[in-house]
């Protein structure tokens, strides 16, 4: 079996992760799982709630148990990661393993217009400007060490950073 079967997206809150994968999944006739959707299917609430009720590290149990479910699957995924799946160090090795890793990196213009007030962002506080700079900083070394290749997305509609990572990604990972 191929070793790294899987695509892999992850990036900041509203750099499009969940519909680039959706449009990519699409296109190459493979399977998507977006992680957080999948987390609150299994949990019967949503990400907010569970942040809220169980608190940041339970929640980072749940999504690196649903990853690492995901990632050890012999059927080839597009997986939409988290934000913050990037932040153990066991979810970054086992993305770079099993899958080709994508960061989808957005500019914070672009990242506060998609996420707006910051709505069900467990993240986000009465600034969301100020904290997707921060997250964002916090971060970025991390999708750096993490990813195989990194798309720059501001200004592209979701079916264009699709087609532009159906361009470069390496073969061993298409559909079979």
């Amino acid at each position: 079996m191929d070793p790294r079967p899987h695509v892999a997206l992850i990036g900041m809150m509203g750099s499009g992760k969940s519909t680039v994968g959706f449009w990519l999944a699409q296109s190459e006739g493979l399977r998507f799982v977006d992680l957080d959707a999948a987390i609150e299917e299994r949990q019967g609430r949503s990400i907010q709630e569970i942040f809220q009720n169980d608190g940041e590290a339970r929640f980072r149990d749940m999504e690196q148990s649903e990853l690492t479910e995901c990632l050890t699957s012999e059927q080839p995924l597009v997986v939409s990661c988290g934000g913050g799946a990037v932040l153990r160090s066991g979810n970054r090795a086992l993305l770079r393993k099993r899958a080709w890793v994508c960061w989808l990196r957005a500019s914070i213009e672009t990242l506060s217009r998609r996420v707006r007030s910051g709505d069900n962002r467990p993240l986000l506080g009465e600034d969301p400007v100020a904290d997707l700079i921060q997250i964002s900083d916090a971060r970025a070394a991390l999708y750096h060490e993490t990813a195989h290749r990194v798309i720059d997305i501001d200004g592209l509609e979701a079916n264009q950073v699709a087609e532009r990572i159906r361009l470069i990604r390496p073969q061993q990972t298409a559909a079979r």
